[in-house]
């Protein structure tokens, strides 16, 4: 979407380009700025395929994916970033060697990088009980809001199995500007204010909203447009 410098958006899990990046404007926003929006789905996720063999979904995998994409578009010049899981999967490609101007880490604490079989569990108890859940409960509402998009739990289960934990020190030793933006009643992955403080060059912000509230907020395109552009 739109013409100009090239910023890579990834989604977060159970999500989609669409859902994430495009209801709610974002993408536009980021487009009027000057940008050419590039938002890919990830694997087991959206338009793109969703293999239910185990060997399709090797540890890094997504990180893999993202480097791949990078190569393929001829990609030099650009800025990258992501929401929850596509934030994790950024960092996993900072720490492999992607060269972005700038980097953007939204809906992400440090725990969620550091210890991702934290959450996976939490993903792999909703993925394995589907159905079940008391109306109401968080497992109640991840269920529902994998039926709005549609997603492939069998797919998305297999997706657990790609995590990788990011050490802090490969963390502090990422030196590109780093944008960490998370919902002020977001605690889903930790402290997104310890990720800041442990890169070099970060820069946190907090916008309303929760971890699934906060992507409908019009102040993370904003706070990604004004950082990108400064």
């Amino acid at each position: 979407m739109g013409e100009g410098r090239p910023l890579v958006l990834i989604h977060g899990y159970f999500s989609t380009a669409e859902v994430n990046w495009i209801r709610y404007g974002h993408a536009a926003k980021l487009a009027a700025r000057g940008f050419r929006v590039i938002l890919p789905d990830l694997r087991g996720h959206g338009l793109s395929d969703k293999p239910h063999d185990p060997a399709a979904y090797p540890p890094d995998v997504l990180m893999r994916d993202g480097l791949a994409l990078i190569e393929h578009l001829g990609l030099i010049d650009y800025d990258l970033g992501g929401y929850s899981l596509g934030g994790r999967t950024t960092l996993r490609m900072l720490v492999h060697g992607a060269k972005p101007r700038r980097a953007l880490l939204c809906g992400m604490g440090l725990a969620g990088l550091t210890d991702t079989q934290g959450r996976g569990t939490y993903f792999r108890r909703v993925l394995t009980n589907l159905g079940t859940f008391e109306r109401g409960t968080s497992e109640w509402m991840t269920e529902a809001f994998l039926k709005t998009t549609k997603g492939d739990p069998e797919a998305l289960l297999l997706i657990l199995q790609t995590f990788v934990d990011t050490a802090e020190a490969e963390i502090a030793a990422i030196d590109i500007p780093t944008l960490v933006v998370t919902g002020a009643e977001d605690f889903d992955n930790g402290s997104a204010q310890h990720v800041a403080d442990l890169l070099p060059d970060g820069r946190f912000v907090e916008i309303p909203g929760n971890h699934m509230s906060a992507v409908s907020r019009p102040e993370l395109g904003d706070a990604i447009a004004d950082f990108l552009a400064a």
